[in-house]
């Protein structure tokens, strides 16, 4: 089910791209097979890499022009967690209401959805007069590992 969500998603992307009178370029197909074959969230360097591996080719411009128009799409989410860079979520366009613990010592992003912030949306719409269409809930924690070892390896943080 998750991959044929993958698909789908390519599709709109490039339907979204059509529609904008943009060119699909073998390094942008790239891209975006890069970006929806993941369920990791990632920065623009990542991308980079990441699509590198795949395809040589792939420039720095163009995976810095077409981030924009992936949220622009509303499939990848922007997120900002107060670093020099920003942080894309390939998951948005399944689950645009779910949220995201960030630890600050290794910024691994974990993702989660809560019976009660929804709760809470609906208690507030309701008092207030609203629907709510979207929220973002962003919690900042310390490592455990680090709190544990006195170190935190990004990759071994858990």
């Amino acid at each position: 089910m998750q991959r044929e969500v993958r698909e789908q998603a390519k599709r709109k992307f490039i339907e979204f791209l059509e529609k904008k009178d943009l060119r699909i370029t073998n390094q942008r197909r790239v891209i975006i097979d890069t970006v929806f074959d993941t369920e990791e969230h990632f920065t623009a360097d990542q991308l980079l890499e990441w699509a590198r591996k795949r395809d040589s080719s792939v420039s720095r411009a163009t995976v810095y022009r077409t981030l924009p128009l992936l949220t622009e799409s509303n499939l990848v989410h922007e997120m900002d967690f107060g670093k020099p860079y920003k942080f894309y979520d390939p998951n948005y366009s399944d689950s645009p209401n779910h949220n995201h613990l960030i630890c600050e010592d290794c910024e691994k992003i974990v993702e989660f959805d809560s019976d009660r912030i929804e709760q809470i949306e609906n208690e507030i719409g309701q008092k207030l007069g609203f629907t709510v269409k979207s929220q973002n809930l962003q919690l900042t924690a310390a490592c455990d590992t680090l709190k544990r070892s006195g170190a935190c390896d990004k990759k071994t943080c858990s």
